[in-house]
């Protein structure tokens, strides 16, 4: 029996790093951004969180290639799609 642990990596929407891989109405629906592999791994949870605690993006990373996290919220992203 293989047991699993996932955990939770909280980002300040202010200064949250990413890139956006697809969006739908305005807001990344699946992002990249850089991550620690050694920290991290695919099944964990990704927020991103604006200032007054507001939730912007709730997903799971799916995937971590050469240093960054592929990570989808599809329904209830707020995160902006345009340029950082």
């Amino acid at each position: 029996m293989e047991v699993s642990f996932c955990q939770t990596i909280s980002f300040n929407a202010d200064t949250f790093d990413y890139d956006v891989v697809s969006q739908e109405n305005g807001n990344a629906t699946v992002i990249k951004f850089p991550i620690d592999e050694n920290k991290y791994s695919p099944g964990d949870v990704v927020v991103v969180v604006t200032n007054d605690g507001e939730i912007n993006f709730h997903g799971i990373v799916g995937k971590i290639e050469d240093g960054y996290a592929f990570a989808s919220d599809p329904k209830g992203s707020l995160l902006p799609a345009g340029v950082q």
